[in-house]
């Protein structure tokens, strides 16, 4: 099987409170927060580990997707986004092999990037985000 030019992007961590969850990373890991982004109904802080970010995802809305899963599952890993080469041809190979798209088609994310999100039920349980 060849290589693949698919990498780990970030990991998305669900977190009631950023400031509280920052203390960790910032004051036991050394880690440098990035500039706090709204998005999607949420507050997204990105810790850059190497060439993976740890995404710290805040809801700010009481109908966030982060706020559900918060309600849901508590705190946590919500998602692993993974970077392809091309989303568009990736989001077609998903449609014809059967996996359930939560979005159709690409949409804008944190920092302006192309995303799409797989549902976890096609996915093993892990809700997979996908970007260039």
């Amino acid at each position: 099987m060849p290589p693949t030019d698919c990498t780990i992007a970030h990991i998305g961590i669900a977190v009631p409170d950023i400031d509280a969850a920052l203390a960790f990373y910032r004051d036991v890991l050394g880690a440098v927060p990035e500039t706090l982004e709204p998005t999607d109904g949420a507050a997204i802080v990105s810790l850059p580990f190497g060439d993976v970010d740890v995404e710290l995802l805040e809801p700010r809305t009481a109908d966030s997707p982060i706020a559900r899963f918060l309600a849901k599952r508590g705190p946590g890993i919500h998602h692993v986004c993974y970077r392809v080469p091309d989303l568009d041809g990736a989001l077609a190979r998903c449609r014809r092999l059967g996996y359930q798209l939560v979005d159709e088609v690409p949409r804008r994310g944190a920092h302006g990037e192309r995303i799409a999100f797989l549902h976890p039920k096609s996915t093993s349980g892990i809700l997979i985000e996908l970007t260039e």
